[in-house]
């Protein structure tokens, strides 16, 4: 018997992906599921799932009012990430003005319950180094970073939703890791630079640290704040924090791994491979994950409480070996 009909946006994407099995799997045989996919979208990954493909796109008003009709609860899991100040623009577009057309839409049909992924980059951190909670203040230094301002952007334009009567739930995943091998769109630049590390192609990291979580993680906590998380409260989804250098000896002490010595990166070298990112960036006007923005990003030294979503929404993590191992083998 159907009792909730959900949409998952971003579906093809990582953790978008990882949402829809994770519901099916869970409540397949008592939710209808549709999956908003851009038109020029590969939609392979959903061939054969019970689930109503619509197209259309985050910045297209109509063809989002008409997706979201006969919808009860919506999973906001779409957005862009890149840390070049060549796409800073387009975070802003993708990111806050099209969760500005999400919690529209919401509204519009009497959505009941929206659950939004946002990220631990819209979290601020704490003066005297403990680990960040949800009610830490976002930063001076985070407003100049592209990537955070639009994803705290994008928040307010959740929490506005929530002011006008918008149930809404926040989840601020840590940098996600990890590969579901029964999940083909389970792909991500993260899980691309472990590989790298254990094969021995990077061997130097920056100085900083933060928190990571598997994806399988991050879609349960998804599922487990639809049914539990309380609304207009935000969830840190963290399983462990590291530093670089204690993950790079993670994934240098799996068996089979060919890194070997490793080196802390200098500022000056790692400011060099900032700019050779935004160039690159520039030169193929595709988004990267090394920037001048990342850089900066990698030499703080970051941490998070995953306290609240263990307490409220029941979670539980798997080991960083675990998630590292499925992303390299």
């Amino acid at each position: 018997m159907v009792t909730s009909s959900i949409l998952v946006t971003g579906a093809t994407g990582y953790i978008g992906s990882q949402v829809v099995l994770e519901l099916l799997e869970r409540h397949g045989d008592t939710i209808s599921l549709k999956v908003l996919a851009r038109p020029s979208s590969d939609c392979s990954f959903l061939s054969g799932l019970p689930v109503d493909i619509v197209r259309a796109d985050l910045l297209d008003v109509p063809s989002m009012i008409e997706a979201f009709a006969g919808v009860d609860t919506v999973f906001h899991c779409a957005g862009l990430v890149s840390y070049t100040k060549q796409f800073r623009n387009r975070l802003y577009d993708v990111n806050v003005i099209g969760t500005r057309h999400v919690v529209n839409a919401c509204l519009f049909h009497g959505v009941r319950r929206l659950v939004m992924t946002s990220s631990i980059a819209a979290v601020g951190n704490s003066d005297d180094g403990t680990p960040a909670t949800e009610s830490a203040a976002f930063r001076e230094w985070q407003r100049r970073n592209g990537y955070m301002e639009a994803k705290h952007l994008a928040e307010l334009e959740a929490l506005r939703g929530a002011a006008e009567g918008l149930d809404t739930v926040l989840l601020n995943p840590g940098v996600v890791i990890g590969v579901d091998r029964k999940n083909s769109a389970s792909v991500s630049s993260s899980n691309v630079v472990l590989r790298m590390i254990y094969q021995g192609r990077v061997p130097v990291y920056p100085s900083g640290s933060t928190g990571f979580v598997d994806v399988r993680d991050v879609a349960a906590a998804h599922v487990e704040a639809w049914r539990k998380g309380h609304a207009g409260s935000r969830y840190i989804i963290v399983g462990h924090n590291r530093s670089f250098a204690e993950l790079f000896d993670a994934v240098r002490r799996l068996p089979g791994s060919s890194a070997r010595q490793i080196r802390r990166l200098p500022s000056s070298a790692l400011l060099l491979a900032g700019i050779g990112g935004e160039i690159w960036s520039l030169l193929l006007n595709r988004p990267t994950f090394i920037s001048l923005e990342s850089s900066g990003m990698s030499a703080q030294r970051l941490v998070y409480s995953n306290s609240r979503s263990v307490q409220e929404l029941g979670m539980t993590y798997r080991s960083l070996e675990q998630s590292i191992e499925s992303a390299v083998a």
